[in-house]
């Protein structure tokens, strides 16, 4: 799962969406000085990342993009479930994903203070060109991937990504809607 998935998995909870979004950048067990709802953020995502992995929709699915990204296959794929999740918003949240990309540009900078200094480094940027709404459309897929791929060891692969995405995207996005209600049953439990 990548940041719209999380943040819409760590509950109505700001702070937890908060936790949520930053706890990649959080390493091991580095959770001391954070309000506790960040904290229990950070560990929900952690708890989401390894029940999804462990999942076997999406060992499916990844196993289909391997041949085509190799190690990065997951990565890929984190992305493109946040690309069906808001293609199909409506089956999951009952706020329009606008409103809800709003409210977490919001929140996140009430919790600015708390944010790691890399996600500080691109907050901004990330607000400005809502980047959770733009995840609906292939043209924000690849603006993403662009961007993950400047700053990260991803490679460069954002045309070839929408081809494939392109090819694959009915069994993709089937697996991902088995998949993605039985990981909100799983979230909504764990927090």
């Amino acid at each position: 799962m990548n940041y719209l998935a999380h943040i819409l998995l760590s509950g109505g909870s700001a702070q937890r969406r908060t936790g949520g979004f930053i706890a990649d950048f959080v390493k091991g067990s580095r959770l001391t000085g954070y309000p506790e709802e960040i904290r229990q953020g950070i560990v929900l995502h952690r708890r989401i990342d390894a029940f999804t992995d462990a999942h076997p929709l999406v060992r499916e699915s990844r196993a289909l993009l391997r041949p085509y990204f190799g190690r990065y296959a997951g990565i890929f794929l984190d992305v493109f479930y946040d690309y069906f999740l808001a293609k199909n918003w409506e089956r999951f949240c009952g706020v329009s994903l606008t409103r809800f990309a709003a409210s977490f540009y919001v929140a996140m900078l009430r919790s600015y203070r708390w944010l790691p200094l890399p996600v500080r480094s691109f907050a901004w940027h990330f607000i400005l060109t809502n980047r959770l709404g733009r995840y609906a459309h292939p043209a924000g897929v690849r603006r993403a991937l662009q961007i993950m791929g400047a700053y990260t060891s991803l490679p460069q692969m954002s045309d070839e990504a929408l081809q494939i995405l392109h090819s694959h995207e009915k069994e993709l996005e089937q697996n991902f809607l088995q998949f993605f209600p039985q990981l909100l049953e799983f979230a909504a439990q764990a927090v």
